[in-house]
């Protein structure tokens, strides 16, 4: 049956995500990226010289390497008018009440505070550069977890920061990764001792009010020996006519037979370039799961990174990307199996509409030494209409033989026959339409909490409003 072109709606109403504030800070750092304006954002932040040293070292590889010509068009980012960082009005708060109610009402349109109280053992806030509001049950605490601001672990556990930061994504990675190195600024740390068990999700909020502005928060997660966490991360910022750049950077460190999984939920606007970096190493018989939703931003480029180190170690990702008019989401998965015995579950659905473009981009490198491992690796992408695009690049680069190796890639069009058969059972074209994609992708909205499989579904039918039949 011929496919029947779409028209598209181009400026959606994004309600809560697009709601503004106005823009206000004491500091604000000039614009470009120099020697003097790092020292000054160090001064301004009263960090320990070896942290200005890192900076500085991360500036020089930031100008040596070249920006990535193997994805998408990076041209129109032009780094040098990017607001690197601004500090704000107000310091971080331990009390809801205490946040000036501007940032808390954003706060509050978003579902930040009432998530808190249903679920969450834990909550950091971030408001364009700083985390305003943090807090964690007391039980938590008399477990010996930590849960805080980055920039408060730098000066309370400056040992432990300094034994891990930028370790498993190094400044010379790549040229992105070098501009976080420098101009990092907010973010989390969380340690979680050995043997405890962390029964609720603590969770990151992330919200980019500023015009023309980076965010490059640092979330730093240790998980000890036996231990488990959930934790979620989620993402927004209102559309502006200039682009912003979010360069964030996760490091998760999960030791032997401990267990992490960690959730995003991101509704970047589409003036976004988002080039975040994200990279786990497992321990011995250790866990990671990546829960991954990406529905916003004008350029993504994000490969979330699993290092299986130790024998046993297991990696599950399992990601949604949904790509609309002028979006090109370039996004996808690395896993190494470093050690024997090593698994990974790989499950990547996309889908794409009015000439959105969806590219799955993954490796999957099994070492010489990684004898008995076993992987799985499956695509799925679904089109709405004969504009849009999607690819699947992947990359499998085996080195021994004792392995038990699985892909498979698959790429269509949304069915005009069951659109049709939903419709004689009295159901519209519209939610027709709406429900096969909601059973697309069912499999990641599964593994998602309450609240946010519904955001994920909500931000689903903001994207298929555009789409009239």
């Amino acid at each position: 049956m011929e496919t029947r072109n779409k028209t598209y709606v181009e400026d959606l109403d994004r309600g809560i995500y697009d709601v503004k504030n106005e823009f206000k800070y004491t500091w604000k750092a000039q614009e470009g990226l120099t020697e003097q304006i790092i020292r000054d954002i160090s001064n301004e932040k009263n960090e320990p010289s070896w942290m200005l040293e890192f900076r500085l070292k991360s500036l020089e590889h930031f100008h040596r390497i070249e920006v990535p010509t193997w994805g998408p068009d990076l041209s129109e980012l032009l780094v040098d008018e990017i607001i690197h960082y601004v500090k704000p009005e107000i310091g971080q708060k331990h009390r809801w009440e205490d946040v000036p109610s501007d940032i808390k009402e954003t706060f509050e349109r978003l579902g930040i505070p009432e998530a808190e109280r249903k679920s969450l053992a834990g909550v950091g806030a971030q408001y364009d550069f700083e985390v305003v509001y943090h807090s964690m049950r007391e039980e938590l605490v008399r477990q010996g977890v930590i849960y805080t601001d980055i920039e408060t672990a730098l000066k309370e556990h400056e040992d432990v920061v300094r034994q891990y930061f930028m370790t498993l994504v190094p400044p010379n990675d790549h040229k992105f990764a070098a501009l976080h190195g420098a101009v990092w600024s907010g973010g989390s740390f969380v340690y979680v001792p050995e043997g405890v068990k962390v029964d609720f999700p603590l969770q990151s909020y992330f919200r980019l009010n500023a015009p023309g502005a980076g965010q490059f928060e640092h979330t730093l997660i240790i998980v000890e020996k036996g231990a488990s966490l959930h934790f979620i991360e989620g993402c927004s910022a209102p559309k502006y006519n200039v682009n912003n750049l979010h360069a964030g950077c996760v490091e998760l460190f999960v030791k032997e037979n401990a267990h992490l999984r960690y959730s995003t939920i991101e509704n970047w606007s589409k003036n976004m370039f988002n080039l975040n970096t994200k990279r786990s190493q497992v321990e011995k018989g250790g866990t990671i799961e990546w829960v991954s939703g990406s529905f916003g931003s004008k350029i993504s480029m994000l490969y979330p990174m699993s290092i299986l180190k130790g024998e046993g170690a297991h990696c599950e990702f399992t990601g949604i990307t949904f790509a609309s008019k002028g979006q090109i989401l370039d996004t996808g998965s690395k896993v190494v199996h470093a050690a024997p015995h090593t698994t990974s579950n790989v499950m990547s659905k996309s889908i794409s509409k009015s000439g959105g473009q969806a590219l799955y981009r993954g490796i999957l490198k099994i070492n010489p030494n990684a004898y008995g491992c076993k992987s799985t690796v499956t695509c799925e992408s679904l089109m709405l209409d004969n504009e849009s695009r999607s690819d699947t690049i992947p990359v499998i680069d085996v080195q021994n033989d004792d392995v038990d190796l699985g892909h498979e890639a698959r790429i269509g069009r949304i069915s005009e026959e069951a659109i049709y058969y939903l419709m004689t059972r009295g159901i519209s074209e519209e939610e027709a339409k709406a429900m096969i994609v909601r059973g697309f992708v069912e499999p990641i909205s599964k593994e998602l909490p309450l609240e946010y499989a519904v955001e994920m579904n909500n931000l689903i039918t903001l994207e298929l409003e555009g789409t009239i039949g």
